[in-house]
């Protein structure tokens, strides 16, 4: 049987807490009178906390202490944390369950690929913790996407080369990184953001039937 390592970011592929990301970040840069809308959170799709706070600090042009600074990630991530809280199995993105639970039956590789610090609480929630096999979050890597450094850690640990590596992503970034790495990128959103993917899908249920059997074919 052909395998192949399967890749997932979390936030936007797998569930969508962009939303609570979004309000979160929204708090702090307002708590530092800087403009923040959709525009700048898109920006910080796949982008890890630390990188994602000197961008807003960036935006308003604003300096803050080392000691601030570490305050307003704090802040940011209680507030997420609390906004996630009511988070359950229906907050799954559509079509991705039943996708992953294909995979398992098909006894293909699972990863997590995620800047996200709170990944495995997160999976925990949603009941699907257990189907991955290797979960590589921000509190294991330093450079965040684009550089493919996560990806390359999941597929390391899976114990798959890059080529054989299938990554599945939601921001320009993740995809940046997965292409970086010489992996298939598998873009999640709309295809005019994510044109550099190797194919686009706006949501799991939008793909053919038999496409776990084209992805095990397909060649980067």
């Amino acid at each position: 049987m052909v395998k192949k390592a399967f890749i997932f970011d979390l936030d936007g592929v797998i569930v969508d807490t962009a939303k609570f990301h979004f309000i979160a970040w929204q708090r702090l840069a307002a708590s530092l009178e800087i403009k923040f809308t959709e525009h700048e959170n898109e920006q910080l799709k796949g982008v890890s906390r630390v990188h994602s706070l000197q961008k807003i600090l960036e935006w308003g042009n604003i300096e803050i202490s080392p000691d601030v600074f570490q305050a307003k990630m704090d802040q940011k991530n209680e507030e997420y944390l609390d906004l996630i809280k009511s988070l359950d199995t229906s907050d799954i993105m559509p079509g991705v369950h039943d996708f992953l639970l294909n995979l398992k039956e098909q006894e293909q590789p699972i990863a997590l690929g995620s800047a996200s610090k709170n990944a495995r609480p997160i999976l925990k929630k949603l009941g699907i913790l257990h189907l991955f096999e290797v979960i590589v979050d921000g509190t294991n890597v330093t450079k965040a996407k684009p550089d493919p450094e996560v990806f390359l850690h999941a597929s390391r640990q899976l114990n798959f080369a890059v080529q054989e590596s299938i990554v599945f992503e939601d921001s320009v970034a993740g995809v940046q990184a997965a292409n970086a790495a010489g992996m298939i990128s598998i873009g999640l959103g709309e295809k005019k953001i994510l044109h550099e993917a190797d194919e686009v899908f706006t949501h799991f249920t939008d793909m053919p039937k038999d496409y776990i059997n084209t992805l095990l074919s397909k060649k980067k």
